[in-house]
């Protein structure tokens, strides 16, 4: 008898533990992305006069770091900008031979990384390249603290939206911003101010380090 009730009471407070459990990790997960929802609502709807953002701001749901994405790193092995989850990702695009603007962007980008200082440390570099071609030992040698991975372009295309503006299909030549949730949220443009683009980065890593 006492082993029943005994039993009875567990299976009522099973749920109100349940409840108390998943109250508990939703809480938490609010608090780890209130820096960054903060950061979005700061940043775009509570702009002070005057001020405009450089990048061109792109809806963060509708572009999702992508399942079928399908990147390897450069000796083949499936890779996933997943994998920098929590961190702001610097990324850029285009063919294995990196000419002469493709090179400029890179250095542009380690740069942009550099002048943020200690919150560099926030940004990660990723060059999705979008061929099978193989890649110039210099350039592999000058810049092997940037994640190379290969994708397709279809799949690039697929995922990337461009410059309504812009001529051409492709987004090579543009910086893509994503957020540490993993969601495409800026773009941009060619040949970027360098000043511009460092100024709307540290509004971003500021805004969303406060909490």
């Amino acid at each position: 008898m006492e082993k029943t009730l005994q039993h009875d009471n567990k299976s009522t407070a099973d749920p109100a533990i349940q409840r108390s459990g998943r109250i508990k990790m939703l809480l938490v997960l609010g608090v780890c992305a209130a820096p960054l929802l903060f950061s979005y609502v700061t940043y775009y709807l509570i702009k002070p006069t005057g001020r405009t953002n450089y990048g061109a701001l792109i809806d963060p749901r509708a572009h999702p770091i992508p399942a079928n994405l399908a990147a390897t790193t450069l000796d083949g092995k499936p890779a996933s900008l997943d994998a920098w989850r929590g961190k702001w990702i610097m990324l850029q695009t285009g063919p294995a031979a990196c000419a002469d603007a493709c090179q400029k962007q890179l250095f542009a980008a380690r740069q942009l990384r550099t002048m943020q200082g200690k919150e560099r440390e926030r940004i990660e570099r990723v060059w999705l390249i979008t061929d099978r071609e193989p890649l110039d030992t210099l350039i592999l040698r000058e810049y092997d603290d940037v994640h190379m991975l290969r994708v397709s372009p279809q799949a690039l295309k697929a995922w990337l939206p461009l410059d309504p503006g812009a001529a051409g299909d492709s987004a090579d030549g543009h910086f893509f911003l994503i957020d540490p949730l993993g969601n495409l949220m800026m773009r941009f443009p060619n040949n970027p101010e360098p000043s511009r683009v460092k100024k709307d980065m540290t509004r971003l890593l500021t805004a969303s380090a406060i909490g």
